[in-house]
Parts: structure tokens; C-alpha cells; sequence
């Protein structure tokens, strides 16, 4: 198997494209546009979204289940050595904060976990999505990468969709980001969506976290790993996002570093670009952006939106409050004291704090139509 980790290398996104690929097609439109190229190219992204996805638009969900982690990650509020407040979920616990989503609407919940065998164990996993697959149809997960092997077990479970995102396309600046933990190993997650589409999964979401090095580099290589899987898995829905750096817990006064800012007007273009070279594939959008742009880039490609969310453990009904500790060296510190107030850390602040159901009807006022169940489990059974 031709693995994109073995066609990959530093600096190759920028130095060795191919001519007519569709990554050299992508870097060619994110070069300086006029006012008319530049209202010509989100005109043709808006046709070509219309063309392949009408005027859907696709809702979902994260439901943080566990804050502990093992990997020390300087952009990520759950990075080990901070002093967070964490918690993992209880199956029961899990299961509360999905009925809660389902009586908001939603039908497509995404669970998401730092990284930590000693919490988040083999089983866990499964265990939450055999939980909650009765009642919610499309489970999607973001968790640390697993062997095929494990895949294969948590699609057996009930999981439909994995999202995993490379973080930073750029080897170096990779390295220097992950200073602990097993995420340090930049290939084994640049191969991750391979492994998962071969163990079974039929929708995949990739992407990069902007603002930690160059942004054409990033969207570059992004293209090239996504024309790559294209080709190895083309019976798989892929996605893509384009996340923006926000504040967290450990460096609240967050701000991209100079020159790799990832402006509102070049997240629009990329966002046009890649609907204009990739037509078919879904673009996501989520609450880190603030309400006034999300509204106006709903227009220009994207297809799938997160909204009300929460970015920590028992977010939406206070689950696990009673169980907040803190964690040194795998070992948990219980709090001497609980108060009301206190519950697990976030991951990254929100932007758009809008509950889902205003979210709802600006769409339905945009004459958008709002999907909240796009797949049922039967519709893979065979007669």
C-alpha cells in the first residue's frame, strides 16, 4: 500500500507539485486575486454547491465525553501539563448528554476524547457508541489515532464517520508543537484516514489547524492529501475544515503567530477554492468562527455546520461535575471542594454561541433546507 506519509515530505506541497494536479489547481487560486477575479471565483463556488448539494445544509454536534490527554500540545487546552479541570464521562453520562442533543434536533453527534489509554481505555469507545446508536443514527468520532485493527471494532460498534484532522502540514513546525505523548509521531497521523477508510468507515474528515505556519502550505498540502485519498478511497464521503487557532486553557492570550494569520477574506477564498477544484467533497464549519462570518460563508461552499455547541465534558447538561479532578502523571487528584460554578475545561473558546434552534431558522430563513438525519444503519442492511 502507497501510503501518502511515503509521497510526503518537507517542503514538497510547495516545491513538488505536479503541473496539472488538482493541488497545483488550488494553489493557482489562492494567489492575490482582483475585486472581479475575487467575486468571480465565490460565484462559481456558490454554483457549484448549488449544482451537487441544492440548498441543504447539513447540522451536527460534538459531545466532548473525556478532557484527559497524554500528549502535550502547545495550541490544545487539554494538553497534558496543563491544570485543567477534567473528567471523562461515564457511559450513563454519555448517554444523558446525547438525549439531551436529541431533544434539541439533532440526529448526527460527533464524539470527541483527548487522548489517554489509562481513561479513555479500549471498550470505552465502543461502549458509548453502543449506547446511544439506538436513538442517534449518524455517530461520528474524533478521538487519537488506532490501529485498522481497532477501527474495524469501533465501525462494528455503530460508528459511521471518524474526523482527524493533521493539525500542521509542516514537519518542522509539527515537531515543535508536540513535545510529548504519542501524537509526536507525525506519519502514523498523516495515515490515519487511510487506515480508517480500509477499516470501514464511509465518512472521513480531514483538515488543518491555520494559523501555526505559512496558510498556503497548509491549504496546499491539505489539497495533495486529499487528492490522494480521493484516489485510494473513492467509496468513502470525504470532508474537510479549515479550523482556526483559538484561545484555551495554558495560553489565553492566544494569537497566531506573525505572518501565518489565516485572514477572514483568505478563509473565504480557500474555502471557494477548494468547492471549485473539489466539487463533491463536504466542507464543515464550526462554532470557533463568530456568527457574523459564519453567515456569510454559509453562502460561499459549505455544506456541514456544528451549532450550539460545547467544547467540554457534560457541556451541555453538566454531567461528570461531581467527578471534576485534576490529573498529575496519570494519576487523579481529587478537588477539595466543588462549587457550582466549576466544570471541566474547554478545548478552545466558542465563537458563535447561538443556540441551534436561531441557527436553524436564520438557514430556513436563508432558504436553506436544514438536514438533521442524512443515514440510517438500515440502509446499509442487505436483504
Amino acid at each position: 500500500m502507497n501510503r501518502f506519509s511515503q509521497q510526503f515530505a518537507q517542503g514538497a506541497a510547495l516545491n513538488s507539485i505536479k503541473p496539472h494536479s488538482k493541488a497545483a489547481k488550488i494553489k493557482a487560486l489562492l494567489e492575490p486575486l482582483s475585486e472581479h477575479d475575487f467575486e468571480t471565483l465565490i460565484q462559481k463556488s456558490q454554483q457549484i454547491t448549488k449544482q451537487n448539494f441544492g440548498d441543504t445544509m447539513r447540522i451536527f454536534a460534538p459531545l466532548y465525553i473525556s478532557n484527559e490527554c497524554i500528549n502535550n500540545c502547545q495550541y490544545c487546552g487539554f494538553s497534558r501539563d496543563n491544570p485543567i479541570l477534567r473528567v471523562t464521562l461515564s457511559v450513563e453520562e454519555c448517554v444523558q448528554e446525547a438525549k439531551f442533543l436529541y431533544n434539541k434536533g439533532f440526529r448526527n453527534i460527533l464524539l470527541v476524547a483527548g487522548e489517554h489509554p489509562k481513561f479513555v481505555s479500549q471498550g470505552y469507545l465502543q461502549d458509548c457508541i453502543k449506547a446511544i446508536k439506538s436513538f442517534i443514527p449518524s455517530i461520528g468520532v474524533e478521538v487519537g489515532p488506532m490501529e485498522q485493527e481497532q477501527y474495524v471494532d469501533v465501525v462494528k460498534s455503530g460508528a459511521e464517520s471518524l474526523i482527524v484532522y493533521q493539525e500542521t502540514y509542516h514537519h518542522e513546525t509539527y515537531t515543535q508543537l508536540h513535545t510529548a505523548g504519542p501524537k509526536k509521531d507525525f506519519n502514523w497521523r498523516l495515515d490515519c484516514p487511510e487506515r480508517a477508510y480500509e477499516a470501514g468507515f464511509r465518512r472521513i474528515g480531514i483538515g488543518a489547524l491555520f494559523g501555526m505556519t505559512n496558510w498556503k502550505h497548509e491549504a496546499i498540502s491539505l489539497a495533495m492529501h486529499l487528492e490522494h485519498l480521493y484516489k485510494l478511497g473513492w467509496q468513502a464521503q470525504w470532508s474537510i475544515a479549515f479550523p482556526r487557532m483559538r484561545k484555551h486553557a495554558g495560553d489565553e492570550n492566544f494569537s497566531p503567530k506573525a505572518g501565518h494569520e489565516l485572514s477572514d477574506l483568505h478563509l473565504k477564498q480557500l474555502i471557494a477554492a477548494f468547492r471549485c477544484i473539489f466539487p463533491q467533497v463536504n466542507i464543515v464549519l464550526s462554532t470557533r468562527e463568530s456568527e457574523e462570518l459564519r453567515n456569510e460563508l454559509f453562502h460561499v461552499g459549505v455544506t456541514h455546520l456544528s451549532a450550539g455547541s460545547q467544547t467540554e465534558p457534560g457541556g451541555y447538561t453538566g454531567a461528570g461535575q461531581k467527578n471534576l479532578h485534576h490529573t498529575v502523571k496519570g494519576r487523579q487528584i481529587a478537588l477539595p471542594k466543588i462549587s457550582k460554578c466549576d466544570k471541566a475545561t474547554e478545548q478552545f473558546s466558542i465563537e458563535d454561541k447561538r443556540p441551534v434552534e436561531e441557527v436553524a431558522t436564520w438557514l430556513k430563513n436563508n432558504n436553506y433546507e436544514v438536514v438533521w438525519k442524512d443515514f440510517d444503519a438500515c440502509l446499509l442492511e442487505t436483504v
